[in-house]
């Protein structure tokens, strides 16, 4: 299977953004492991507080893109899907959690999706399925995680907080056009978390040029191809985002430059979102993109595998009430590892 095109075409109605106020410089988590004798792979990442999870950033970034949606009513969102790896809960959907919140219940479908990384994006696809079936006009597809890494491991230096929600509709009301997309998927075991384990496992550099580079090369090459396009056909490129060199490195050895890729690249000031890093680049560039420019978003997700999308810019909405990317991003509270434990939970007194 090659280039997926829906049979109606589909597009970004409105999106949003979410990411906690709290920072950890990587230079704590250094301090305390390493006696800062290492590179950091990021400057800082977000951390959500003691009131917040997926599924209240979740609800934050949904009512971000109905906000930007043009007036649509909550009720006509056909589906509301979650995709995360740190769901709150074991056995209860965060789904239902944020259609009750947005008012989108009682007639919708609700669930929650997981493929690691490339959760989010596994929704939008399946979103644009259904848009693109006229099964619904509209569906609600988010990607967000609260990431944990245990304690003095590598992870613990990136695995930040945040993610993004995007209503899917129809073409003649969207922001952004869906012009085809691409997945790919192997067993790759580059990372995971067993059942009853709160925190991951990697394989180290295994996570590179088998899994994150092979499978996001493969994505994006066969997309070009098959929509006979090329890296300078497109304004932006967002990739998924574990660190600050990876996606410009897969970016650059696919053909894009660096001044398309640095709009999305929000690692360094927020970590590796998980379900959310690419989608929350993509916010990030919406916010700036202008009609007719076009936009590559290459998602990531262990196990492992990669969706890549060519969207076409086609309008923005204006006068919208509701906060940027940016001003997520530049709303901090600087903390240190202390109350980083404290707000992850990472020790317990009993």
């Amino acid at each position: 299977m090659g280039v997926m095109k829906p049979n109606r075409a589909v597009g970004i109605v409105g999106y949003g953004a979410y990411v906690p106020r709290y920072r950890l410089p990587a230079q704590e988590v250094a301090e305390l492991w390493t006696e800062g004798n290492m590179q950091l792979p990021v400057r800082e990442k977000s951390v959500p507080g003691l009131d917040e999870d997926v599924a209240t950033m979740s609800i934050e970034a949904a009512r971000n893109a109905l906000a930007r949606s043009g007036g649509l009513l909550p009720s006509r969102i056909g589906a509301v899907w979650v995709g995360s790896e740190s769901h709150p809960y074991a056995v209860k959907p965060t789904s239902t959690i944020v259609a009750e919140a947005i008012g989108a219940t009682p007639y919708t479908t609700a669930a929650d999706w997981q493929f690691a990384c490339k959760a989010g994006t596994e929704a939008i696809q399946a979103a644009i399925g259904l848009v693109g079936s006229g099964m619904a006009d509209y569906a609600l597809a988010i990607g967000m995680d609260a990431a944990q890494g245990r304690p003095g491991d590598a992870l613990e230096y990136t695995a930040g907080a945040g993610g993004a929600a995007f209503v899917i509709g129809p073409a003649e009301a969207s922001l952004a056009v869906f012009e085809g997309s691409v997945s790919y998927v192997t067993d790759t075991p580059d990372f995971w978390r067993r059942q009853y384990e709160k925190f991951p496992e990697h394989a180290g550099r295994f996570t590179g040029e088998p899994a994150y580079f092979h499978h996001i090369s493969s994505s994006v090459s066969q997309l070009l191809t098959e929509m006979n396009l090329k890296a300078s056909d497109f304004t932006y490129a967002v990739f998924h985002q574990p660190n600050a060199k990876f996606p410009m490195k897969v970016g650059e050895d696919l053909g894009f430059t660096r001044e398309q890729i640095k709009p999305g690249l929000l690692v360094n000031e927020i970590g590796n979102t998980y379900a959310g890093s690419s989608l929350i680049g993509l916010t990030a560039v919406l916010d700036i993109a202008k009609p007719g420019q076009r936009i590559l978003l290459a998602s990531f997700g262990s196990g492992a595998g990669s969706d890549a999308f060519s969207l076409l810019v086609q309008g923005r909405r204006e006068g919208v009430q509701a906060p940027g990317t940016r001003d997520y991003i530049n709303r901090r509270t600087q903390i240190d590892y202390a109350m980083y434990a404290r707000l992850k939970g990472n020790y317990k007194l009993n």
